[in-house]
């Protein structure tokens, strides 16, 4: 349910009564806005990770739209500065991985003491559901981080093949 959803429905995500747990003491507004703003920063966080990604795109693009018209001495340079760039880029992609992973810890830490485990659960049924099986490739699931480094990798041998073909 979204934090819209939950307005519509008048109960209050900062109250102490939504998230007491049976049993047990009810928990702060401040450990539940502690816990939303843990949640908003990663959502922040993904943000800036796609413009990233946009960015880096839109260079490669450049740089290979370039190479396509240009003149024999000035395609080594160019072609290195593209290598360069991907190689950037697929560290930064390692860097977000890294980030969001801890990120994501504090989360799920964050909601062994609340009654709905989301994220926590969310990753246990897709961990359920696609297990890690390489015969069954098409159907495994497969982290966005993965998928998001083929892109630098692919340009990387792109500028590769304008060096060396």
């Amino acid at each position: 349910m979204t934090e819209g959803a939950h307005e519509e429905s008048g109960e209050d995500l900062g109250s102490e009564q939504s998230a007491e747990l049976e049993g047990s003491a009810p928990l702060s507004a401040e450990y539940m806005e502690l816990y939303k703003l843990a949640v908003e920063m990663t959502d922040r966080m993904s943000a800036r990770r796609v413009s990233t990604n946009a960015f880096f795109v839109t260079v490669n693009t450049a740089l290979l739209s370039f190479l396509g018209v240009a003149e024999l001495q000035t395609v080594w340079p160019v072609a290195v500065a593209g290598i360069i760039v991907s190689f950037t880029w697929a560290l930064l992609i390692r860097s977000y991985r890294n980030l969001n992973a801890a990120k994501f810890t504090v989360i799920n830490n964050a909601e062994q003491k609340l009654p709905l485990k989301i994220y926590y659960d969310e990753w246990q049924i897709i961990k359920q559901e696609h297990p890690k099986r390489w015969r069954n490739f098409i159907q495994r699931y497969l982290e966005f981080t993965v998928v998001e480094t083929l892109v630098p990798l692919v340009f990387l041998l792109l500028y590769l093949a304008v060096l060396f073909l």
